[in-house]
């Protein structure tokens, strides 16, 4: 396990001096695309600053990612190492300690060294009790590795090192308890009847605070299954005392009968032996009962915990990638009555929510010491994810009627402009049809009221590009990247020769395709107001233009005219000659009357 995270925070490391290598690409990609949205039209504008984001937002979760995985690979090798440094250590203290009791076997004949030899094995207890802590630190770690690990291999390994560890630490445990009563049984045996039976008693009043109802035997389920395991250790150690027990017992009959002094003092003795022995015995079935109630309790705790998180981590998951909202009223209300029964589902959640904090306070009150952070921090951890998820369905909610809200919003603003595209068409159509009038005053002031017209058409654009804009479009043909709805121009620029509908878009060009049959009516709507409003400009500049035309002809002086078509000429560093054979078109050094008045008159736009 150590080996192969020592390997996987080598392979990010390499993974993440590849992708610093290309910060600078993403560093110039950005100045480049900076650079072209200065020079660039709107749309394309609108189009690189997406691509600039989308582009940042997945280099800074790249590194993000990156970041996150060097700190889990890094806090895994850190306790994969103390795991293995706890475990080989103990596994060495525990073989030394297997050793010196196997080297140990012999019992000696003398009460006194008896006496030694089992002080010195209860010195050895102390030692072993105080590597208990120890033990039980490891195999947590152990067992929060193993519940975290992805890798079979690495299961199947932790699962073997716990195995040992706990087999190893069983074996001493049973080998320390087998030595202590043989000591007992040879102090016993060696005519230290008393000593043995203080000995025994000793232990009984030792251990029987230990049992006692009072201690705390609840928490979570890896401190109680350690409490189980070590209660099944003084089991057998119980268990393994009862032969003492019968030993005793016959010793003091052996010297109640054969002694003819007063041996009041030894019933006395073997009263109390037999008081604590029997009151230890009920004290080990009880707190076996109440570690067996207190595992169904933090087994009932960790499922509903678990299976609460779990249900909360897919819930976050459907609500953070929930994807695009659709753009069909019908379906976005199919989406908010299906998220009502998820806020209806997450408030049923609550009352499990409640019930699991409700089971984790119950267990707090009777809590052993060492579980008390472990429950709080399951506490806190629900709590905590369920507020969250509780956020992202309100953020969802809000973001689904805020779509809803702006879905109708919009059907209104198109019906709006649908209606006043109607009321334009008939307009325009009837004063199309109205005798344009002869009088020039009259004609400039219908070209100010169709530039108001325009003006407000103008005004409007926006609302049709944001109404199309909420649909999905698709061209019927490929067309360059630019606007399809058009864009009415300002003023009189070019009237003089005003172009014909024939050069705008038609009925013919390439329309935009949406889902909405409204929202094509309405960009086909909008770009035949725009042509009808763009022939009556053209109609109104043309009037205009012949009108003042008509005016200049009333007071034309050919000479004035000749003198103002040799400066133009002149101006144009031009020769009469040259002139004339442009409109020489067939090279044969003539021209007709009627080609010199057709050149002059296409010429004389000075």
């Amino acid at each position: 396990t150590l080996l192969f995270l020592i390997i996987s925070l080598f392979r990010n490391f390499v993974f993440a001096t590849e992708v610093n290598s290309h910060r600078d690409q993403v560093i110039e990609l950005d100045k480049t695309g900076t650079h072209l949205k200065y020079f660039s039209q709107k749309q394309d504008v609108v189009l690189i600053k997406n691509l600039l984001i989308s582009v940042q937002s997945r280099w800074e979760k790249v590194v993000q990612r990156l970041v996150e995985r060097g700190r889990a690979l890094d806090d895994a090798r850190k306790r994969a190492k103390q795991f293995h440094e706890a475990w080989h250590k103990l596994m060495e203290w525990l073989e030394e300690s297997e050793k010196s009791l196997d080297s140990d076997l012999e019992i000696a004949n003398d009460p006194d060294k008896i006496k030694m030899q089992l002080a010195q094995h209860k010195e050895f207890q102390k030692s072993l009790g105080a590597k208990h802590s120890v033990y039980d630190t490891t195999n947590r770690t152990g067992r929060s590795l193993k519940e975290k690990t992805t890798l079979a291999d690495d299961n199947l390994k932790l699962d073997d090192m716990l195995s040992e560890l706990r087999d190893k630490w069983d074996t001493i445990c049973g080998k320390s308890v087998e030595r202590q009563n043989k000591l007992e049984e040879a102090l016993l045996f060696s005519g230290q009847f008393t000593d043995a039976l203080q000995a025994l008693i000793d232990w009984l009043y030792k251990i029987e605070p230990q049992l006692a109802e009072d201690q705390p035997v609840h928490g979570d389920i890896d401190l109680v299954m350690n409490l189980i395991d070590n209660h099944k250790v003084f089991q057998k150690e119980l268990g393994k005392r009862t032969s003492s027990v019968q030993a005793l017992k016959r010793s003091a009959r052996e010297l109640i009968e054969g002694s003819r002094d007063d041996s009041s003092w030894v019933k006395v003795q073997m009263q109390e032996l037999s008081t604590r022995w029997e009151t230890v015995c009920a004290l080990s079935v009880s707190k076996q009962t109440r570690l067996e109630q207190a595992l169904r309790q933090a087994e009932e705790f960790h499922s509903v915990v678990h299976v609460l998180l779990e249900w909360l981590a897919e819930a976050e998951q459907a609500l953070r990638f929930h994807g695009i909202l659709p753009d069909d009223e019908e379906a976005l209300r199919t989406l908010i009555e299906q998220h009502r029964e998820f806020m209806k589902k997450l408030e049923e959640k609550k009352a499990e929510l409640n019930k699991a904090t409700g089971m984790g306070e119950a267990i707090l009150a009777i809590c052993h010491p060492d579980s008390i952070t472990t429950i709080k921090h399951w506490i806190t951890i629900i709590r905590a994810r369920f507020e969250e998820v509780l956020a992202w369905a309100k953020q969802h909610q809000q973001r689904l009627a805020g779509a809803l809200a702006g879905l109708i919003a919009n059907q209104e603003l198109l019906e709006a402009l649908l209606s006043w595209l109607q009321w334009a068409e008939t307009t325009l159509t009837e004063k199309d049809k109205e005798v344009i009038p002869q009088e020039i005053e009259e004609v400039k002031a219908l070209i100010a009221e169709h530039q108001t017209f325009m003006e407000e058409m103008t005004r409007k654009q926006p609302d049709v590009d944001k109404v199309t804009k909420t649909y999905k479009r698709k061209a019927l043909e490929p067309s360059p990247v630019q606007s399809h709805i058009p864009v009415l121009d300002k003023g009189r620029a070019g009237r003089k020769r005003s172009p014909t509908p024939g050069i705008y878009p038609s009925a013919a060009q390439a329309q935009i395709e949406t889902k909405n049959p409204r929202v094509n009516l309405l960009v086909s709507k909008w770009q035949q107001v725009w042509l009808l409003a763009l022939e009556r400009r053209r109609k109104l500049n043309d009037a205009l233009d012949r009108l003042e035309e008509l005016r200049e002809f009333a007071n034309f002086d050919f000479d004035i005219w000749r003198k103002k078509y040799m400066r133009w000429m002149n101006h144009k560093k031009s020769r009469v000659m040259d002139f004339f054979r442009r409109i020489d078109k067939d090279q044969d050094g003539k021209i007709t009357r009627q080609e010199f008045i057709d050149g002059i008159l296409s010429s004389s736009k000075f």
